[in-house]
């Protein structure tokens, strides 16, 4: 006999226990009036698309087998016409040729600070899981748009930074932190604050140390100190600066695809979006005899803005890249690159040696090191002021008349 997951737990906890399994998950469980669970098979099906053309309709429990596989994908149920509005309007991106803000930098980057990540962090782990259809979930995105809030007021630019939720249905929103430079062309930094447990997400803890904690509190310790450079703080950078923490990655690229549509439906400039997802875990790296080093996905982004972001870790990190691979739809990025916006990500290690306790129990800050998360934070910093400060008006009319086209 077959049994669910969902009804061997309910025979393995107490009845009062019982009734937590939510309704979300894919097996509901009912307790009749003698304390008996009876499991209610929940079939909603949710499309969804494993790679370029390759779509098919699952329930929530197939969602979390593929991703118990392995398997990536979008959840494209709501957000089928992604990408759509700018299939043939993107235009190739162009990106300096190497970086220029040394001078104004390298202050800023001695300012970084482990122990506020690990603050932050700890705080951040101590929810029970952030599953995004939890209340744990939307409790625990109230606490960090009230960090990221906190964090302008600290740096006296409240009159003109602000951050706010961006709102969705299932009870966890995203945050988008916006430093409004003098256009509307914009650099987004993202990162995402969700969690999950891949057995009975709504129930089991999923502390998400390093998937995504690491990189949530990286990018809001590179904001913290961006928010020290009175330049930026007076909107004195051409470039708008977003900082996304997006609600329901592990879902299928939820939060991401929602904001990303919203974009492209109304047309804005992104010039360039980095995921930083999972930035905190070495000891792989350095057990299987390898050079501490960040990982730079090379497949499924943009490669001007790859390269790029390889002479930034160049310049301002203390550790090297290497080139790795996370196949399609593997972090928030993706949902960029499909709207026609170019995009990179950088993770923690090669892809083979990237965190093996991320989706348990085991996700904890033990297996982390803050000096990596320090790297990736100087990384973010870095990439973040540079294209705050990049013409890129002038470079792309460089590269039309270069390529012959004026």
């Amino acid at each position: 006999m077959k049994f669910s997951q969902a009804s061997v737990l309910a025979l393995l906890l107490p009845a009062a226990s019982a009734r937590f399994v939510e309704e979300s998950e894919s097996d509901r469980v009912i307790l009749f009036p003698e304390g008996m669970p009876v499991v209610a098979k929940d079939m909603t099906k949710y499309h969804i698309e494993l790679a370029p053309g390759e779509q098919r309709w699952v329930t929530e429990d197939q969602k979390w087998e593929l991703r118990r596989a392995g398997k990536r994908f979008f959840d494209i149920t709501d957000n089928a016409d992604l990408g759509t509005l700018r299939a043939r309007s993107a235009t190739k991106a162009v990106f300096p040729k190497k970086p220029t803000q040394q001078k104004e930098l390298n202050p800023l980057l001695g300012n970084l600070s482990k122990s506020e990540m690990e603050s932050h962090l700890t705080t951040f782990t101590s929810f029970h899981t952030r599953y995004y259809k939890s209340d744990y979930g939307r409790q625990s995105s109230e606490w960090l748009l009230a960090q990221v809030r906190d964090t302008i007021k600290a740096a006296g630019a409240d009159k003109h930074v602000s951050a706010a939720h961006f709102k969705h249905p299932w009870g966890q929103n995203s945050i988008i932190a916006t430093i409004p430079g003098k256009t509307n062309a914009t650099v987004v930094i993202g990162a995402h604050q969700d969690s999950i447990n891949l057995w009975l997400p709504s129930i089991l803890a999923a502390p998400g140390a390093d998937d995504d904690g690491s990189g949530t509190v990286t990018i809001l310790e590179a904001f913290r100190v961006i928010l020290q450079s009175p330049e930026i703080v007076k909107g004195e950078h051409p470039n708008t600066l977003e900082f996304h923490w997006y609600s329901a990655e592990e879902g299928g690229l939820l939060g991401s695809q929602a904001i990303f549509s919203s974009y492209e439906k109304v047309g804005r400039n992104i010039k360039a979006m980095l995921q930083q997802d999972m930035t905190g875990h070495v000891a792989r790296t350095l057990e299987a005899g390898k050079v501490e080093s960040v990982g730079v996905i090379v497949d499924y982004v943009d490669p001007s803005l790859t390269e790029f972001i390889k002479k930034i870790i160049v310049e301002y990190c203390d550790i090297p890249f290497v080139e790795t691979k996370c196949g399609y739809a593997c972090s928030d990025h993706a949902s960029a690159s499909k709207a026609g916006y170019p995009s990179a990500f950088v993770i923690e290690s090669a892809f083979e040696y990237s965190d093996n306790h991320i989706h348990s129990t085991e996700d904890l800050i033990k297996y982390l090191s803050f000096d990596h998360m320090l790297q990736h934070a100087r990384m973010t910093l870095a990439f973040g002021y540079e294209l705050a400060f990049t013409d890129f008006e002038a470079l792309e009319k460089k590269g039309r008349v270069e390529m012959g086209d004026l």
